[in-house]
């Protein structure tokens, strides 16, 4: 399994009561196969896992392990704010037959760098899966140091970081701090290239789910060595990157597949559609990417 490239934060689609769509989300996993798509991160944040039940972010999970068929790794997000609860999606992500599991600090508590490097040593000591530590300080109030993920690192469960405190100069800082093989990855679209310039592997991207395809080629021209063309794809990626966070992630990735015809309209509260002073640039930028005729 190779955890590099372009790795899809999938959307979990919903009808317009908010109910999961599991057609919709079966039309979208066969198509990120076949768009070069290199792994799938299901119910991770953007997958709203803060609002769906434990019940139903399981059975997402396992849905998408089923669909996905061995086609593709499949990431089962599986982090909390309570450690029980975080080892027990992952248990049982493990026994669904998911590739890795990401696991996203605590949010809210606030735990302090030895409450991190401890609930994430439990979790990684309770369940022989690959665990991919998310950082993402804007979303969760708490920011793991690159010296923490370098303890951590030393668990042989623990294989790798999704980094998205913003400085993409967190990447050399944890470089520096783990072994040769540990897994870096952004989780910053707009700062993807320079992360991967500092040692990342490619990006767990919230912009795969609307250009899968281009996503996948820009992770793949760099990985090859082909830098002046993976420049040349992030600019056109950056007017994406941009207007996909101009307001809550997902409200304006699950409005721009839906334009596209991909998905229903559904999101859960509280967050709700895009607004509508935002849609006509997004459309716009969405025609000039490709995305819309």
């Amino acid at each position: 399994m190779k955890l590099q490239g372009s790795l899809v934060a999938l959307i979990t689609p919903m009808r317009d009561d908010s109910s999961v769509d599991w057609p919709a989300l079966e039309k979208l996993l066969h198509w990120h196969v076949e768009q070069g798509t290199h792994g799938i991160v299901s119910v991770g944040t953007t997958g709203e896992s803060a609002t769906l039940t434990v019940a139903e972010h399981l059975q997402v999970i396992e849905r998408t392990i089923e669909i996905i068929a061995g086609r593709l790794p499949v990431i089962a997000g599986t982090g909390a704010n309570a450690t029980a609860e975080a080892i027990h999606l992952t248990q049982q992500a493990q026994s669904a037959g998911a590739d890795a599991s990401l696991l996203v600090t605590p949010y809210y508590n606030r735990p302090t760098q030895e409450g991190l490097y401890r609930h994430f040593m439990a979790i990684a000591d309770a369940c022989d899966l690959p665990q991919i530590l998310y950082n993402v300080p804007p979303r969760t109030g708490c920011d793991m140091l690159a010296a923490t993920v370098g303890r951590l690192a030393g668990h042989a469960n623990i294989v790798g970081i999704k980094e998205a405190c913003g400085d993409p100069a967190r990447v050399s800082e944890i470089r520096q701090q783990v072994p040769e093989d540990f897994v870096i990855l952004s989780g910053e679209d707009a700062q993807t290239l320079r992360m991967m310039q500092l040692g990342a592997l490619g990006t767990i991207s919230v912009t795969a789910n609307v250009l899968p395809a281009l996503m996948a080629q820009f992770c793949e021209a760099f990985l090859t060595g082909d830098h002046a063309l993976a420049e040349q794809l992030d600019a056109r990626l950056q007017p994406i990157h941009e207007i996909l966070f101009v307001e809550s992630s997902p409200q304006p990735t699950k409005w721009a597949l839906h334009e596209m015809g991909m998905v229903g309209p559904g999101i859960r509260m509280p967050l709700i559609p895009l607004s509508e002073a935002h849609r006509p640039e997004l459309r716009a930028r969405l025609q000039a990417a490709g995305a819309l005729a």
